[in-house]
């Protein structure tokens, strides 16, 4: 049986022997295809790339418009000059003398690092307390108890500071130095709580069990297991409290009465005729706190980059 083949074309080599011509391939529907998928991509890239400096621009402002004035007080804290002008007169240190030997100043400073300590131990107990209770137990009501519990850094602070100044009026213990701690533990434990929970949240579930199926009793494993674990949290906490309540003006005024701690006794040296002293004492708080804040990220950057290389990741 014969079979009919389309023939092809003969061509001549230049040996003079004939060659058949080869069929044309599919590969330029492909070529213009890849040309096509790479052209779209270069395309999606150059927006990509216009949306990343977008954000970079917006992240810079964000940044400029938060520091900018922390900056300039930073600046004029070193200016001789009574009033902030530009340009800067002589560079000094006058400022920073006077409120050195200012006794207000020291008297409002040993109140807010009295305050602060306290606070912050308190406040890392009481979160981490909560924090465990929510993490171990399984109880009716557990949403309303996590919302009541973190509840107070979403109130407004004159709110805030208006309740605790009645409520403290009515047992006696406003203004004082324990009327100001209070009040700060009521808006600082939250942040412990939270911070401390997080880091619970990246145990692993048998660990307990295990510690129990050994022979340890609930407190020894919380004093081996649970607390070595949640160290870096902890202290990060208490860093991060020590900080908000070193900052914390509005319900401090409210409550602290003759007590005042620093950024109250800023207030009252703004009454009046505005002293270059409160730059001076601005850099100091913001350092200060500052410092806090470094500290507790450090502790938690390290906690992080320990539990991916314990998870393998």
């Amino acid at each position: 049986m014969t079979q009919d083949m389309t023939a092809l074309p003969l061509s001549v080599h230049p040996s003079g022997t004939p060659a058949v011509a080869t069929a044309p391939t599919a590969k330029a529907p492909a070529a213009a295809k890849a040309r096509k998928t790479a052209s779209h991509g270069a395309h999606d890239l150059n927006r990509n790339r216009g949306v990343d400096a977008a954000l970079w621009v917006y992240i810079l402002l964000a940044y400029a418009f938060v520091f900018a004035p922390i900056a300039a007080s930073f600046i004029f804290s070193f200016n001789s000059d009574r009033f902030p002008s530009i340009p800067l007169g002589e560079i000094s240190l006058d400022w920073y003398r006077a409120v050195a030997t200012d006794p207000l100043v020291w008297e409002g400073l040993r109140n807010t690092l009295f305050v602060g300590v306290i606070t912050g131990v308190v406040s890392t107990l009481l979160g981490f307390g909560a924090a465990y209770t929510d993490y171990r137990y399984k109880f009716a009501g557990k949403q309303v108890y996590l919302a009541l519990a973190l509840l107070p850094p979403t109130i407004p602070v004159i709110i805030m500071g208006l309740a605790m100044l009645a409520y403290l009026s009515r047992v006696n213990l406003s203004g004082n130095a324990l009327s100001v701690i209070i009040s700060h533990v009521v808006v600082c434990a939250p942040f412990a709580m939270a911070i401390t929970r997080l880091r619970l949240s990246q145990m692993d579930p048998a660990l307990e069990p295990a510690a129990w199926n050994l022979g340890a009793s609930e407190w020894q494993t919380m004093r081996h297991v649970i607390i070595p674990f949640c160290k870096p949290a902890i202290f990060g906490a208490l860093f991060i409290t020590m900080a908000v309540s070193f900052d914390e003006f509005a319900v401090a005024w409210f409550v602290s009465g003759l007590n005042e701690t620093l950024p109250v006794k800023v207030l009252g040296f703004l009454q009046g005729q505005v002293s270059p002293r409160i730059n001076a004492i601005g850099t100091f708080v913001f350092v200060t706190s500052m410092t806090l804040v470094i500290l507790a990220q450090l502790l938690l950057s390290n906690r992080d980059a320990k539990f991916r290389n314990t998870s393998g990741e």
